[in-house]
């Protein structure tokens, strides 16, 4: 098969969930901020896997919050290494960051 595949988790989430849920694995007591939405922004988040099933016999193997704990080990050992993660990508900018001064 040699056609695009959507691979992903087929639960429905919303960035809220999301938001939720990493600030509940991380414990943290960050407030969510809603932004505008982006005018590209897609309305459903849950891909239709059934071509991987069908041409490929691919299912997901990890549980949601087992893959954002691992994603979240992850990201926290790069900041160790490195210091600082920098967004990229379209809108990458949007978020306004409070800027403290010390």
């Amino acid at each position: 098969y040699d056609l695009p595949v959507n691979l992903g988790n087929p639960e429905e989430f919303s960035v809220k969930d999301f938001a939720e849920k990493i600030r509940d694995i991380t414990d943290s007591k960050s407030e969510i901020v809603f932004l505008k939405k982006q005018t590209d922004d897609p309305t459903q988040r849950r891909p239709d896997i059934s071509t991987a099933l069908r041409e490929i016999q691919w299912v997901p193997k990890v549980q949601v919050t087992d893959g954002l704990k691992k994603a979240i080990e992850y990201f926290g050992r790069v900041l160790k290494e490195g210091g600082e993660i920098i967004p990229t990508g379209p809108g990458a900018t949007n978020p306004r960051i409070k800027k403290h001064e010390d």
